[in-house]
């Protein structure tokens, strides 16, 4: 069975649109884009080689795949761009889209029912990139298999999130862990299981403890 591995940049506070450029998605009226571009160092690079290293087809979101399509398929003389324009491409969308960048397979309709049996299939694992709506879908169902995230020394305060309302409350296992000469974390996980709680309170609630449980209480 294929595996889900998701790549995602993000902000010290969440943020996962447009790391690579203005132009890349101003909706929202986001006008941040490109925040990652300038701490980018060695590390990284080898980084990112290292994770594309093996074989992978894409598993896209509409957007990304448009934004992709648009660019990869006209760079030249470059490893990344022979190997994105020749792999297969996998296009998670709610309505039709014109797969002009190809190889390529629309997931459309039941978008669950569709990565499940993409999953089933031989192939390479499949490798998510942005596809911010795509990969709320995968962490809301548990389709993520590794998550890795790239966290950036950088707040911007509003702009499309990795953990939005509806992830999946879950425990996750960390498996790797680097740092950029630049500041940034990149950090993988891997499924844990069902999210664990527990209390750090040793001692019997005092009456005025008690009293601030009702008077919570009262504001739900």
């Amino acid at each position: 069975m294929r595996k889900i591995i998701v790549t995602t940049f993000v902000t010290l506070d969440g943020v996962m649109q447009a790391p690579g450029a203005p132009e890349e998605d101003p909706t929202h009226g986001f006008k941040w884009g490109g925040w990652s571009a300038k701490h980018w160092d060695k590390v990284m690079e080898e980084t990112m080689a290292a994770s594309m290293s093996r074989p992978f087809d894409l598993l896209l979101g509409r957007r990304t795949y448009e934004i992709f399509a648009a660019y990869w398929a006209f760079v030249k003389n470059n490893p990344v761009a022979e190997k994105f324009n020749s792999i297969h491409k996998f296009v998670v969308s709610g309505k039709p889209v014109e797969l002009s960048w190809g190889p390529a397979t629309l997931i459309t309709g039941d978008a669950l029912a569709g990565l499940r049996q993409v999953k089933k299939t031989e192939g390479p694992d499949l490798l998510v990139n942005g596809s911010s709506r795509l990969v709320q879908t995968l962490l809301e169902s548990g389709f993520a298999d590794t998550l890795h995230v790239w966290t950036f020394p950088v707040t911007i305060g509003k702009g499309k999130r990795l953990f939005a309302e509806g992830t999946r409350p879950a425990d996750w296992n960390l498996v790797d862990t680097k740092v950029s000469t630049t500041g940034v974390i990149m950090a993988s996980y891997q499924p844990k299981g069902d999210i664990s709680v527990g209390t750090m309170v040793t001692e019997e609630p005092s009456e005025l403890e008690l009293k601030r449980r009702k008077e919570l209480s009262k504001e739900e």
